[in-house]
């Protein structure tokens, strides 16, 4: 070596460790572009380190790291020139207040991996499934404690009248629940109230019994043995719907009309005519059919 490249390298290492890495770029006859292909470092970043400018590198890691790999490029000697980036590190920090890393998005080892991202997507709309699943399973239904029993039975007549609403109708003065009590085996009947929604329907065996809901609206009857049933309003017996063996159907059975039947204002209980306020009137049909059942 002579002493011309002695006095260079040793002005070059005057220079700092930037001047340094040119210098020796230049010796070996490369570009800029060249090593940034080779080492796979920006070239921005390589021109910065050239110039001595860590300080526009992303951190203290980034110059170490991207000088070292230059200077292996170069072929120099590693140990020296990071001793001397060092040093220079800690000279510009403590001329210049420290700043935050920057986040470089073209560094490509700091942009995150292509599967990592749809990961973060897959985790976000699990995370969105379970959170309304949550509500719609706990939240949704309703805030409050489900109820430690069960409620009530109803009885047999109001679970076949249904669900809806009622008007519960006042009762006749003397009234009570009406019973209808079959005298007879097979007595086939069916209650019903005006609006044709069936109540109560049945063969009724002798003792078999029926009360009426106290809010059935305009109850009637058809039956083919309306002689076979005993009816009591209030628990006082009341007369036959009729005492001939005959159907008749459409014959209101509320206590205000088995009652005013027991006065007579609603005309021969025997003949099966509802009374006029009651709904439509009975149909008859001659002592020969009354054995047929609907």
């Amino acid at each position: 070596m002579d002493e011309m490249t002695v006095d260079g390298e040793e002005q070059a290492q005057a220079l700092g460790v930037g001047a340094q890495l040119r210098a020796a770029r230049e010796a070996a006859g490369m570009e800029v572009e060249q090593v940034a292909a080779e080492t796979r470092i920006p070239q921005r970043h390589l021109v910065a380190i050239e110039r001595g400018d860590f300080a526009a590198l992303p951190s203290r890691t980034y110059a170490i790291g991207f000088t070292r790999t230059y200077a292996r490029l170069l072929g120099l000697d590693e140990r020296t020139v990071l001793d001397q980036v060092r040093a220079e590190l800690a000279t510009s920090q403590s001329e210049r207040p420290a700043q935050p890393a920057k986040f470089e998005p073209g560094d490509p080892a700091r942009v995150p991996g292509r599967g990592l991202a749809w990961f973060a997507v897959l985790a976000t709309v699990l995370l969105i499934g379970g959170i309304i699943a949550f509500y719609r399973s706990y939240l949704s239904p309703g805030m409050g404690p489900a109820p430690l029993t069960a409620p009530s039975a109803t009885t047999a007549a109001a679970g076949q009248a249904g669900q809806r609403a009622r008007t519960v109708a006042p009762q006749p003065a003397g009234a009570g629940p009406v019973v209808f009590t079959s005298t007879m085996d097979g007595t086939w009947v069916k209650f019903y109230e005006a609006d044709g929604e069936r109540l109560y329907e049945a063969q009724m065996n002798r003792g078999d019994s029926y009360t009426l809901p106290a809010d059935a609206e305009g109850p009637q009857v058809w039956t083919g043995r309306p002689y076979a049933l005993a009816i009591t309003v209030g628990g006082k017996p009341v007369p036959a719907l009729s005492d001939k063996d005959e159907i008749i159907r459409d014959v209101p059975v509320s206590a205000a009309a088995l009652l005013a039947r027991r006065s007579g204002a609603a005309g021969p209980a025997a003949a099966g005519t509802p009374d006029a306020t009651e709904g439509p009137a009975a149909a008859t049909t001659p002592a020969g059919a009354g054995q047929a059942t609907p």
